[in-house]
């Protein structure tokens, strides 16, 4: 093999469609656009969605519900994961830095979800009710 003689492999390479250049070609006079009508107008074309005039599909189906943008901001942990946790006193960026909640995350919850039984002291971070009893029932405290 040499340089020369390097070829693309046989139908990666086709030729690009001329239209409009005469009878010959095959797509002369219309170019394939056929006669008349909006579709053969240069520049003429419906706007995606459009069906003709008639109601667009996504104007009768009704509208219903939404995605709150700040739910990113929020995380939950478990109290199994806690417990998993060899760390006295757990706050948000002791989280972050263990891999438990995303780099994004601001507000952070600690669920009922499992058993904790170390004492773990929880600064600026929230409780269920649950979660908060069995905390506290372990001997460890919520800020």
């Amino acid at each position: 093999m040499e340089l020369n003689s390097i070829k693309p492999a046989d139908g990666a390479k086709h030729a690009k469609r001329r239209v409009g250049r005469g009878i010959g070609s095959g797509l002369g006079k219309t170019a394939g656009r056929g006669h008349k009508g909006q579709k053969s107008r240069s520049g003429g074309y419906h706007k995606v969605g459009f069906e003709g005039g008639q109601m667009p599909l996504q104007r009768r189906l009704p509208k219903r519900g939404f995605k709150s943008q700040s739910l990113k901001f929020n995380a939950e942990v478990t109290l199994s994961t806690l417990n998993a946790l060899d760390v006295a006193e757990v706050d948000v960026t002791v989280l972050k830095s263990a891999g438990l909640v995303s780099a994004l995350a601001k507000v952070v919850k600690v669920i009922k979800s499992g058993e904790i039984t170390k004492a773990v002291k929880l600064n600026g971070i929230g409780a269920t009710a649950g979660a908060k009893a069995a905390i506290e029932a372990a001997g460890g405290s919520v800020a």
